[in-house]
């Protein structure tokens, strides 16, 4: 599974993908609505299971999943994260 990550930077929030920054300095809403498009964009592109986690002071939250099929997002608990 693909993992597209938000983690804080001072105020604003990066996107990460495999430890890498997409994008840096964004607002929270910006940042939770650009990562869910990424996220999206790459499960239609490559059929793979992706999703949106947002990284703080604990477990990660999970914001997205998009799942080949249904039972795939019912079998997942929270995203494999490769990205923190």
């Amino acid at each position: 599974m693909m993992s597209v990550s938000l983690t804080p930077a001072a105020d604003l929030w990066n996107i990460r993908r495999n430890g890498i920054t997409l994008f840096h300095g964004l607002t929270l809403g910006a940042a939770i609505k650009l990562a869910r498009e990424v996220a999206r964009d790459e499960h239609l592109r490559s059929g793979r299971d992706t999703c949106v986690e947002m990284h703080g002071l604990g477990e990660p939250i999970l914001l997205a999943l998009h799942a080949s099929r249904p039972q795939d997002a019912m079998a997942v608990a929270a995203c494999d994260s490769v990205a923190a």
